[in-house]
């Protein structure tokens, strides 16, 4: 004789879910207590969490601009050797 198991794992199944829910709630309040900080998880109805983008400072941005600067000119002058038309096509 075959044994019905699928009333006590629906049982079972239904207990875990409102654990699930029990510790997501938790989950989200200690979120607000921290202030938001939910690391790259979704926040409300699912919206992802916008990156943002770290500042440069002015000193970041010069070094920045005279390493490309200095990047570029090589560049130009090994394309002049090469090609030997200089800039263009």
């Amino acid at each position: 004789m075959a044994v019905d198991i699928t009333k006590p794992l629906r049982s079972a199944l239904a207990r875990l879910e409102t654990e699930k829910q029990r510790i997501e709630r938790q989950i989200v309040a200690i979120h607000g207590i921290l202030g938001g900080t939910n690391r790259g998880r979704t926040r409300g109805a699912g919206r992802p969490r916008k990156r943002g983008r770290k500042r440069m400072t002015a000193a970041a941005r010069k070094g920045v601009s005279q390493r490309m600067k200095a990047y570029w000119a090589k560049r130009r002058a090994t394309t002049t050797k090469r090609s030997g038309r200089g800039r263009g096509k």
